[in-house]
């Protein structure tokens, strides 16, 4: 699906608690001169951005190395967003075919998962995919009910089991009803407790295992969905997640809620792993595909 005309604008205003923090220091900085002093600053402005103490250093580090040439401050940011993209890495493109394909969407409670499987859908379906909705997360009604107003919503049937049913028969079950609809994609919801809790990881385990044995052929993909007001606390959250079932993407929600936007970076140089889209609002169109270079230049830019 194309992108919408202003994505760029979007991800400004979803940045702007961080740009503003950030860029702030910046303009401050660049009063000065181009020393030790300014790239020390620079570093501490970046750390409260949450991109972490030694990535902030090595960015700064980076930085100092190119400032030859460097003429205005528009120069310096146009060098620092480089960077920064650079550490991003390549957007990511899910796998989809051959149908049907499997989206496994993990989280913890409150991270944005439920509205974030109902925008995907949503997106799909614009695709022009059939979509099946797999309610894993039995441990919460309110969490089931919640998706099938998303179901009904966006036009994307869901499978669902009763409160506190096994979550792996959940998935079981919408795996046949994916191969006999003929579905292109499977959007699977899991439960999203603590993420210490040791019986939740072997719990999405054995969900993981079912999606392979139910559906061999099938391409998987596991999105994380990250609160970004959580900051480092979200990158702890993606470790356990990454070593539970490996994930292959992430998508950052509540950016518009923060000034810590610098945890997209911390968590890609951590995990090695791409994001695969980002919350730009909160109407049903704002899921956007991730792009490392716009993302930049919205975090850096004045």
């Amino acid at each position: 699906m194309a992108e919408r005309p202003g994505f760029l604008g979007r991800l400004r205003a979803t940045l702007a608690r961080t740009r503003e923090a950030l860029s702030a220091r910046i303009d401050d900085l660049l009063a000065g001169p181009l020393d030790e002093t300014f790239f020390s600053e620079l570093e501490e402005a970046l750390i409260q951005a949450d991109v972490g103490a030694g990535l902030s250093a090595e960015i700064a580090g980076r930085l100092r190395g190119q400032t030859s040439g460097v003429r205005t401050a528009d120069d310096l940011r146009a060098r620092l967003a480089a960077i920064v993209t650079e550490l991003l890495g390549v957007p990511h493109a899910l796998r989809l075919d051959p149908p049907p394909a499997v989206i496994m969407i993990l989280g913890v409670n409150g991270s944005g998962k439920t509205t974030t499987i109902g925008k995907l859908a949503h997106r799909l379906r614009g695709d022009g995919r059939r979509v099946l909705i797999a309610a894993g997360d039995t441990f919460r009604a309110a969490a089931i009910e919640q998706l099938e107003i998303w179901g009904e919503r966006v036009g994307a049937p869901v499978i669902r089991h009763k409160e506190g049913a096994d979550p792996a028969a959940v998935v079981f079950d919408a795996a046949q009803a994916a191969l006999a609809r003929r579905a292109d994609v499977l959007l699977v919801d899991t439960a999203g407790r603590l993420h210490t809790k040791v019986n939740l990881m072997e719990e999405l385990k054995k969900v993981d295992r079912v999606v392979a044995r139910a559906l061999p052929d099938a391409p998987v993909e596991r999105l994380l969905v990250i609160d970004a007001t959580t900051g480092q606390n979200g990158l702890a959250q993606a470790r356990h997640f990454h070593q539970a079932v490996g994930l292959t993407g992430l998508v950052l929600t509540k950016l518009d809620g923060t000034a810590k936007g610098g945890i997209a970076i911390a968590v890609v140089r951590e995990l090695n792993v791409p994001i695969a889209y980002v919350g730009t609002g909160e109407g049903l169109d704002d899921l956007d595909a991730f792009d490392p270079s716009a993302f930049a230049r919205a975090l850096v830019e004045p």
